[in-house]
């Protein structure tokens, strides 16, 4: 079995309609569905419990935290990680584990958004590499349960950039694939930013955290730049 974890923070507009289409995805293997909820201030939680996912709240709001507390109650050998934005390929779970049986511990698919923007296409080609340096969450990430304790986890002094963070560890105790599928994320962040200004405040957050500087930093320069922020 595979166990889905989707950290949230007031994604009551999205996460009905994402976890049907995770369901209408998953092909043919058993999964389950834990929504790691940041202290939802909207409908999240109830909508979450309705649309049948293990529904729980993490004490700690950040998607480092929320993912940890998630991955501590699921049942599965398999965890996979899922921004509420994004949607799995078609048959996921087979292409998940058809990759574990051929000795992958790690992996993530291939980036798209649900935007035609030229830009964004172009950004989106280059995930097809394995450079850690286009790693992040949005493409999903899929470990095996025990690689996942072997690393410790998710560092949840890291309010920002825990995504790329530990690409670096897990990538010691095993060999890590990037599928020929993609995942489709929205690209809400870029619409209501600018796609240019967007990607140039992640460039600038992803090169000064490479520079030493901390959370707390980065963070309030995320909350400044970015409208709608969920941080």
């Amino acid at each position: 079995m595979i166990s889905i974890i989707i950290p949230t923070y007031n994604e009551a507009e999205q996460i009905e309609q994402s976890i049907g289409k995770i369901h209408a995805a998953k092909g043919d293997h058993e999964i389950e569905i834990i929504v790691a909820d940041g202290g939802s201030t909207d409908e999240t939680v109830p909508i979450a419990l309705s649309s049948n996912a293990i529904t729980i709240v993490s004490n700690k709001k950040g998607r480092a935290a929320q993912m940890n507390k998630g991955a501590s109650v699921a049942k599965g050998d398999v965890l996979y990680f899922l921004h509420a934005d994004s949607i799995p390929p078609k048959n996921f779970t087979g292409s998940i584990l058809n990759a574990v049986k051929k000795n992958f511990s790690s992996g993530c698919f291939r980036l798209s958004f649900d935007h035609s923007h030229w830009f964004l296409k172009t950004s989106c080609w280059f995930t097809r590499f394995n450079v850690n340096a286009v790693r992040f969450g949005d493409q999903s990430l899929f470990v095996t349960k025990d690689v996942f304790q072997k690393t410790g986890g998710f560092k949840e002094h890291l309010l920002m950039m825990e995504d790329q963070e530990i690409i670096h560890r897990i990538k010691k105790h095993g060999r890590f694939k990037v599928m020929n599928d993609v995942v489709t994320t929205s690209a809400r962040k870029y619409l209501d930013n600018g796609v240019y200004r967007m990607q140039a405040i992640f460039f600038r957050i992803w090169f000064l955290y490479y520079l030493g500087y901390s959370q707390e930093r980065l963070l309030k320069l995320h909350r400044r730049l970015i409208r709608k922020h969920k941080l």
